[in-house]
């Protein structure tokens, strides 16, 4: 078949963009990432569970536990202390309020899942609190045995105590509800503490509401949407960041790229990393996407072999009691 010079000329335009476009998403004539990539440890030490049969928000997923391997339980001040010692550079805590005026790390709306209470955690007051046995609902058997109940009374803490156990290392705190007014009563447990969150480097996420507001009173650190903002900017990046342009979703914002799909990235790594760095964005890894499987963190040390080693931001860890004692061999 014999083309015409229209055709020809149509072509050769094409294998022009082509190859304009692949030199502008090249990494390897960007400039390399200076830095090295930190440990964002997923709710400190905790008991990792089945994320596909624990699928959905409101699933109980200490029913759904791995036998455990340690007695340690998320969001406790053993937790977050052991979660710094193991690698994490930052050590991810959720924090609630209680019935009376106090705030407290604890994952979940109610009590009803990990506790021998009921009722939601800002339904009772911090006595109340204290009081339970967070081991009580953890089962790896499907009901049949219970081998944490009895071993987490007490433990639930305040986010004054917490701050107190890890007072040279930056939290990223969880907002669970949208009320940003939650935002106001945890800056004010910071501030009266005498914590420096500016040179430390704590750092916020959750619903537009809080984050909106810890952002106006602490400008200076770092808050993100994960739900809202992370989101658009990364499905923005992966529709149009082939044409160089950075879209305005992630200005100042986070990119958050699972393994499994570091490949759709343009310009991955080092090209990606110059680009979020000169808007001020952040960039965050995590572990493979599936569906119909709650997403996670990295839960294995090998996973960390497929970032490339310029990696320079953020990795999502979920088992930083696996992962960390690997790291430091």
């Amino acid at each position: 078949m014999t083309l015409s010079r229209t055709q020809k000329r149509l072509l050769a335009v094409i294998a022009l963009i082509l190859i304009v476009l692949s030199l502008l998403n090249a990494s390897w004539l960007a400039p390399a990432p200076v830095g090295k990539p930190k440990l964002i440890a997923h709710r400190g030490v905790y008991h990792l569970y089945d994320k596909r049969a624990a699928f959905g928000r409101d699933t109980c997923t200490a029913r759904f536990i791995n036998p455990p391997d340690h007695e340690v339980f998320e969001n406790t001040v053993p937790s977050i202390q052991m979660a710094a010692g193991l690698g994490g550079d930052l050590v991810e805590v959720d924090v609630a309020p209680t019935k009376d005026g106090k705030m407290v790390l604890f994952h979940d709306w109610t009590v009803d899942c990990r506790t021998n209470g009921k009722g939601e955690t800002r339904d009772l007051t911090l006595a109340e609190l204290k009081a339970l046995d967070i081991g009580y609902g953890y089962t790896a058997d499907g009901g049949k045995t219970f081998p944490l109940r009895g071993k987490g009374i007490g433990q639930i803490p305040t986010v004054e105590e917490a701050l107190a156990a890890l007072p040279s290392r930056p939290m990223l705190f969880n907002f669970k509800s949208k009320d940003a007014g939650e935002a106001d009563q945890l800056f004010a447990i910071l501030k009266a503490s005498g914590r420096d969150y500016e040179k430390l480097g704590d750092a916020f996420y959750g619903a537009s509401g809080p984050v909106t507001r810890i952002r106006q009173l602490a400008p200076k650190n770092w808050a993100f949407d994960l739900k809202g903002e992370a989101q658009k900017c990364t499905k923005d990046y992966v529709a149009y960041g082939w044409t160089g342009i950075i879209p305005e979703s992630c200005h100042n914002g986070v990119i958050v790229i699972p393994i499994n799909y570091q490949w759709i990235m343009w310009g991955w790594p080092n090209r990606l990393i110059a680009r979020m760095e000169s808007v001020g964005a952040k960039v965050i890894v995590t572990g493979p996407y599936e569906s119909g499987k709650s997403n996670e963190g990295l839960t294995d040390v090998h996973q960390l072999g497929k970032i490339a080693g310029t990696f320079n931001g953020y990795i999502w860890i979920e088992d930083i009691w696996g992962i960390g004692p690997a790291l430091k061999k």
